[in-house]
């Protein structure tokens, strides 16, 4: 699944801080996930994109409440920027559906 951000798609609003950003992101890849026959325990990878190393803490505490039993293998990269400055983190994930 390509870059997702942090908006909330239902007031279209950029929260300010990552920790509800990167909430919004696994909200919107869960939607997209589950309208593509996938679910979130399908994810296998998945790439952050921050703006600010000293906020990853908090983005990982929000990545083990979604994610932690799920333990996708995982890379983080802090970048310059991202599309537009209120943006502060960018997820993309990777998905193998299951099979039973």
């Amino acid at each position: 699944m390509a870059g997702t951000t942090g908006y909330d798609y239902t007031t279209m609003t950029m929260p300010a801080d990552i920790t509800s950003q990167s909430r919004n992101c696994f909200k919107t890849i869960e939607a997209a996930l589950t309208e593509a026959g996938f679910a979130m325990a399908d994810i296998v990878r998945a790439t952050y994109y921050i703006t600010d190393a000293r906020e990853a803490d908090a983005h990982f505490a929000v990545c083990g409440e979604i994610l932690g039993e799920i333990r996708p293998a995982a890379t983080l990269l802090v970048v310059v920027g991202l599309y537009k400055p209120e943006m502060k983190i960018e997820i993309e994930v990777t998905a193998k559906r299951r099979t039973s």
